[in-house]
């Protein structure tokens, strides 16, 4: 009995040696990425049966996704990185988030909808805390990366057809535009750019090789999916995070980022709703819509003033019976009844919460980073990891302001805004080493 108790006791030290708690994490943390991003139900069209959340597979999948999330932060998590992590301004957002789901046109749906949204949160907050160190970070990261690039280029040859956009899709004008693994080239595009920043991040800290090839292949599926804006974003991210570093001058960067938002808020929403720049984008350039986008956030103003404090309640605006049963107004680009969101983030948030909601969104997701990046102590490892999520942060906010991202249930681009907001937090809360051996801390 002694020699075969010995035996197990062996086989378990065995065990253990081959799948250390850090290996472990890494893997689960490789594997909650890729599948948080890629979904259940890869190649899907926009309108297919099986949507979001909408059938047994996807509601199993994600549950379970949740449910792994959990269990690593629960499990494998350093108890500093949780506190780190703990923001009163997320706790404020999410009882908004509460308070439209208790109003919203149906409760249970939108309750089913927020949990969605709730499981994508935990997933990227597992990303980042189980990772002990910049090498298990990176390592999740690549695996991600790597996993949803090459199957998106495998769809190419695979399901050509669904891969990429085509002339008997709902949308024929974007035919021959790739999309990858998801629903539409709006979401490829800003995904791909994210994971270039990823690359960049990559080669920053020594794996030039996986950094470079990431960042190629991701700048090239990118450039395939047609979205200007991403196109036009991307270089401008890298430059207002970069630039600044290198010159030694990265105070600078918090002031380009508010910049940034400011100038891209007047040059969009600011014609809609300010009459001297309405004046004076009718003058300058009058056939500026934005393909169409004015007209919807003229309509979302209009209908925000109807429910400024409490908005009209989660998933219970665009998309519902209240929208698709108008009669449509023949003087706008857009058939408003069969659109699923107000392409533009913020406003989108006042519409389903409320301009209080749309207040503390603004200081939780635009000042709060800022200064996070700002504490960010001056030591290798964060400072190449503060970069990375501020490159991501000022494109995925630029975005938000010609497509709706925030709360959009498991939304990729969501999951990567996630990222970047609660990233800068911990890397400016704790120190990174780059490896479990490392003794200290290499300064900048």
């Amino acid at each position: 009995m002694s020699n075969t108790g010995s035996l197990k006791r062996t086989e378990l030290d065995a065990i253990r040696d081959r799948f250390p708690v850090r290996r472990i994490g890494i893997l689960l943390t490789s594997l909650i990425f890729a599948v948080a991003l890629v979904g259940f139900r890869p190649f899907q069209l926009i309108g297919d049966e099986a949507m979001e959340g909408g059938d047994v597979v996807n509601q199993l999948g994600f549950g379970s996704l949740g449910a792994v999330s959990l269990f690593s932060l629960l499990a494998f998590t350093d108890r500093r990185v949780l506190a780190a992590l703990f923001s009163p301004w997320w706790l404020l957002l999410l009882a908004f988030l509460l308070l439209s789901v208790l109003h919203a046109a149906d409760p249970s749906s939108a309750m089913r909808a927020a949990f969605f949204t709730v499981i994508g949160l935990l997933a990227m907050v597992s990303v980042l805390a189980v990772p002990r160190d910049a090498d298990a970070f990176s390592t999740s990261l690549a695996f991600a990366g790597f996993a949803v690039i090459l199957l998106s280029y495998a769809g190419l040859i695979v399901f050509p057809d669904i891969a990429r956009h085509t002339a008997n899709s709902l949308e024929p004008q974007h035919a021959g535009f790739w999309r990858g693994v998801f629903q539409h080239k709006n979401l490829t595009g800003p995904v791909m750019a994210c994971f270039s920043f990823g690359g960049l991040y990559l080669f920053r800290r020594g794996w030039k090789q996986a950094g470079g090839i990431l960042f190629i292949t991701a700048i090239i599926f990118m450039a395939n999916t047609g979205s200007k804006t991403t196109v036009g974003l991307v270089p401008l991210a890298v430059g207002l995070v970069m630039l600044p570093g290198i010159i030694g001058m990265r105070f600078l960067t918090p002031l380009l980022f508010t910049v940034a938002i400011v100038l891209t808020g007047l040059a969009t929403i600011g014609i809609v709703f300010i009459p001297a720049l309405t004046d004076l984008a009718s003058t300058v350039a009058p056939d500026l819509t934005y393909t169409g986008r004015t007209a919807l956030w003229k309509f979302s103003g209009e209908m925000i003033m109807h429910q400024p404090w409490w908005g009209y309640g989660y998933e219970s605006f665009w998309g519902t019976p209240f929208i698709t049963e108008m009669d449509r107004s023949f003087d706008q680009d857009w058939d408003i009844r069969g659109i699923v969101h107000g392409h533009n983030g913020y406003l989108d948030i006042a519409v389903i919460m409320g301009l209080p909601a749309l207040a503390v969104a603004a200081i939780t997701f635009l000042i709060v980073p800022l200064f996070d990046y700002m504490r960010t102590p001056n030591l290798k490892e964060n400072i190449y990891l503060a970069d990375f999520f501020m490159m991501i942060l000022l494109f995925t906010t630029l975005n938000a302001f010609l497509e709706s991202i925030f709360f959009r249930r498991a939304d990729p681009v969501w999951l990567f805004f996630i990222l970047a907001v609660f990233g800068l937090r911990v890397v400016a809360r704790i120190p990174y080493r780059s490896r479990p051996d490392d003794t200290g801390h290499q300064p900048r």
